[in-house]
Order: structure tokens, then C-alpha cells, then sequence
């Protein structure tokens, strides 16, 4: 009987105890998802990123093969008169990025042929690019310690002139939409 009596006492206790056990049980289940949410942005947000590098990594190669279409166009060229003409004695005030110059005419701006570089679906469009004429200057001797090593890049002749062109780069148009946009430009010698 003793027993019985126990047993009794013991069973209210018990049915307190499963209750608690049932609110832990949400709480734990509830932090569980909580967690399982923030991995679910965390790795959204991860995509997200590399999707946008990705695209930015797309932008800078079409914005190089803009250039060096633009450094092919200076080198074949018969003279300055074909570009843009930013020289001193040209007079047109020229901005640092041609793309953005409203005085640069919009034939001047120059999209890369599909033979050259296409950029298929991958990119907002083609890239472009525009040739300006700097002027000619003359190139000062080298001193001596580098005399040597300029005979890679062409004769160092004392006191010589030369060409210079400014060549800006763009992977695609201005109005790209939410594509990364990528601007280069270069100093080319002729």
C-alpha cells in the first residue's frame, strides 16, 4: 500500500514534467529554424556575390579586347586625322574619359567588330571604344641605365618624336542596365 500511495504523488509531478518538456522542445525547434533561415540568406547572399564577380570578371575582358582593337586601329591608321583630336593645337577641351565626353562625336565611338571579340550571351553588349590624337611630342633620350633595356620595346634614338593616343575602353554601353561596366584606357605611342 505503501507503494500505491507513492505512486500516486509521483504521477501529478510527472505530468508538470512533460509539459516543460513540450516548451523546451518548441524553443529548441524554433532555434533550429532560425538557424537553418540565416544559412538559407547567408548562402543567397553568396550567390549573389559571385554572380556578380563573375560578371564583373566579363566586363573587364570585353573592356581588354575593346582595347586592344583600339591599339590595332591606331596602328593601322595612315595618319592622326582619323581620330579624335585632343592635341594642343586641336582645340576641343577634351575630358579624362572620352565615354562621358559630350564633345567626342558619336561616330567616334567605336563598337568591336564580331570577328574580334564576341561577346555573345555572357556580356551586356559589345564592347566599344574611342581614339583620341594627343598630339606629337618628342621623346627624350634615355639615360644611360636604361638604354639597354628599352631595345625590346623599339630603337631608342636620341631626341625622336612620335604619335601619342589616349584609347578608352568600355565593355558595353552606359544604359547596360544592372551589368557591371568596366572603363580602361591606355597611352599608345606610334
Amino acid at each position: 500500500m505503501i507503494r500505491s500511495s507513492h505512486r500516486r504523488l509521483s504521477l501529478p509531478h510527472a505530468r508538470h514534467q512533460r509539459g516543460v518538456a513540450l516548451v523546451v522542445a518548441l524553443l529548441l525547434l524554433l532555434l533550429i529554424t532560425i538557424v537553418g533561415l540565416a544559412a538559407v540568406r547567408s548562402t543567397t547572399m553568396q550567390q549573389k556575390m559571385t554572380s556578380n564577380f563573375l560578371d564583373r570578371q566579363i566586363a573587364f575582358q570585353a573592356a581588354e579586347a575593346a582595347l586592344r582593337q583600339g591599339e590595332v586601329a591606331v596602328q593601322a591608321a595612315a595618319s592622326p586625322g582619323n581620330f579624335y583630336d585632343c592635341s594642343p593645337t586641336g582645340g576641343n577641351n577634351c575630358l579624362i574619359n572620352a565615354m562621358t565626353d559630350p564633345n567626342v562625336p558619336a561616330d567616334q565611338v567605336v563598337s568591336v567588330a564580331k570577328t574580334a571579340f564576341d561577346a555573345g550571351t555572357l556580356s551586356a553588349s559589345q564592347p566599344q571604344y574611342v581614339v583620341e590624337y594627343l598630339g606629337n611630342f618628342q621623346i627624350p633620350s634615355p639615360v644611360v641605365s636604361q638604354v639597354s633595356s628599352c631595345s625590346g620595346y623599339g630603337p631608342c634614338s636620341s631626341n625622336s618624336t612620335a604619335d601619342f593616343f589616349r584609347i578608352t575602353a568600355r565593355s558595353g554601353p552606359a544604359n547596360a542596365g544592372d551589368r557591371a561596366t568596366v572603363t580602361l584606357q591606355s597611352i599608345y605611342r606610334k
